[in-house]
């Protein structure tokens, strides 16, 4: 009883996300309802992305730099070239605006993008399950209620306008989310000797037409 006395006091917080575009290059949209004001806290959305989905920190940076979007990646330093088995997952920690016309509800956009995947049998299309963002509340100059937040291992400041720490606080109780489904193009596996065999006809026929030409043009001493 004590447990679902503190479940209703903590007002609920919803979550949704979308996966904006289509193809390859897609922008992840953010939304967040508090159960109560904010307070004047900073609301970030805490987001696990796996290896098949990456965030160019390069595209990030020019963002940042023209007030379009406020992320943080860790790790910081992110291989964009590396195929879906090779590469590793990441953590985005997205800072929500506040809504003009609700108090508590925020947003943010960031673009992701989709890697390489290995041919599959059967299917042109390879899955990649992105989980539901995990709310966070930083108050540098507020307190929050024990029985609904707790500390999050978070090392990061409230906002990218200072570099002093805050700690941060994600919801005791969380309800259960959707996952998000991206549905990316692959090749096929049963296609294997034909495209080895075309890419090595091209690659001998470029290199010999390549070669013609040196011969008929070139200068040789």
């Amino acid at each position: 009883c004590v447990t679902l006395d503190v479940q209703a006091a903590c007002r609920v917080t919803t979550v949704t996300q979308e996966l904006l575009k289509e193809g390859f290059h897609r922008d992840l949209l953010v939304k967040v309802e508090l159960g109560e004001d904010a307070g004047g806290c900073a609301v970030a959305a805490q987001v696990h992305l796996p290896p098949g989905i990456y965030v160019d920190p390069y595209e990030l940076a020019t963002l940042q730099q023209h007030n379009l979007t406020k992320a943080v990646l860790f790790p910081d330093a992110i291989d964009v070239e590396a195929p879906e088995y090779l590469a590793k997952a990441v953590v985005l920690l997205l800072f929500l605006e506040l809504e003009a016309r609700c108090s508590r509800c925020f947003r943010g956009a960031v673009p992701v993008h989709a890697r390489y995947h290995r041919p599959a049998r059967a299917t042109h299309q390879a899955l990649v399950a992105l989980q539901s963002p995990e709310v966070l509340l930083c108050c540098c100059h507020g307190q929050l209620s024990a029985e609904c937040w707790e500390p999050a291992e978070v090392d990061t400041p409230c906002s990218s306008d200072t570099n002093s720490s805050c700690q941060w606080h994600t919801t005791k109780h969380r309800p259960a989310y959707e996952e998000s489904m991206l549905r990316v193009p692959v090749g096929l596996r049963e296609h294997n000797s034909l495209v080895c065999a075309l890419t090595l006809l091209t690659t001998g026929l470029c290199s010999g037409l390549i070669l013609a030409a040196a011969c008929k043009y070139g200068h040789f001493s």
